[in-house]
């Protein structure tokens, strides 16, 4: 594929909730080409959930392409909800939809908080992975959360400001906590609009060139992505991200994986993605010279759909 062409819209050919625990249920889709070669797509976040948008990297003649809502996200049930929610599990129910779909081994593909959970599945479940693709890494080290969190106001200070509009002075050395008391109170009044905030300050840094805002925000949407995602960081998402590394150099060094990369990342910085591809001597480290976050700048999204592509070989 040499210009940017985003595969068609295509619909789910089936779409189902699995029961993953007594509390919780995901939403699980299925698109493409039932008998393709399957691959799997990890969503943002945390929090966020899956879009139409995000199947059009893929061939939908080629792929049997599959999405989900991780837990308390979108479309699973209950949403924003936090209880029996951390990293093993979201690896044990991507897991249970390889099992419950009969499949054997799948590509994985993941983008910023995705990508650390496709680490951390490729790393429980090598043998089930036929190739990585992944996206403005991030593998919640303290000096990045400390990054998004902070530093970023070197680049991004309105967009800082913004975000401490409602933290008293004394709270401002620890803006993560202050917004949990907020997001989590039962009051909506008070979590709805600190939710909206919260993500908001997110979407501001996410591209090179900024985006116009969207007018539709639904407030239990934006409350459940931010108390999916505050609780992620506030465990350092439930891993150790020196160690994943060491275990990628480990094992994963079999597995073709390719590492996209933007180049201004405000959200994930680059150092990261250099870090793994260090790790991991057989993958493609592409580094887009004119790209933040966004999966969707024309850059990033053009070396996703090669790297797509590309796999269909395997």
């Amino acid at each position: 594929m040499s210009t940017l062409c985003l595969y068609p819209e295509c619909q789910p050919f089936t779409n189902t909730h699995i029961a993953v625990s007594p509390l919780h249920s995901i939403y699980v889709e299925q698109c493409g080409n039932p008998h393709g070669v399957p691959v799997i797509f990890l969503h943002g976040g945390p929090g966020s959930g899956c879009n139409p948008g995000q199947r059009r990297f893929f061939d939908p003649e080629h792929y049997h392409i599959i999405l989900f809502d991780q837990r308390g996200c979108g479309r699973s049930q209950p949403p924003g909800e936090t209880s029996n929610n951390t990293t093993a599990d979201l690896v044990a129910d991507i897991e249970t939809i390889r099992q419950h779909l009969n499949i054997n081994r799948w590509h994985v593909f993941g983008g910023s908080w995705g990508s650390t959970l496709a680490l951390a599945y490729a790393n429980s479940h090598a043998g089930r992975v036929i190739s990585l693709t992944l996206r403005g890494l991030f593998l919640s080290r303290q000096h990045e959360i400390a990054w998004f969190l902070g530093q970023v106001a070197l680049f991004f200070p309105e967009a800082w400001q913004q975000l401490l509009v409602p933290v008293p002075a004394s709270h401002q050395e620890n803006v993560l906590d202050y917004y949990a008391t907020l997001v989590f109170d039962a009051d909506t009044s008070i979590s709805v609009p600190a939710a909206i905030r919260w993500n908001a300050f997110e979407s501001s840094i996410m591209s090179l060139i900024p985006k116009a805002d969207s007018n539709e925000v639904n407030g239990a949407v934006e409350l459940a992505r931010a108390r999916v995602q505050i609780h992620y960081i506030q465990h350092l998402c439930f891993v150790d991200g020196e160690q994943m590394l060491r275990e990628a150099a480990n094992q994963l060094r079999a597995i073709p994986t390719t590492i996209v990369q933007g180049r201004y990342d405000m959200v994930c910085p680059p150092q990261t993605a250099w870090e793994l591809s260090q790790a991991l001597p057989q993958a493609t480290l592409i580094m887009v010279p004119d790209a933040g976050h966004s999966a969707m700048e024309p850059g990033t999204c053009q070396a996703l759909l090669n790297a797509t592509e590309q796999y269909k070989q395997l």
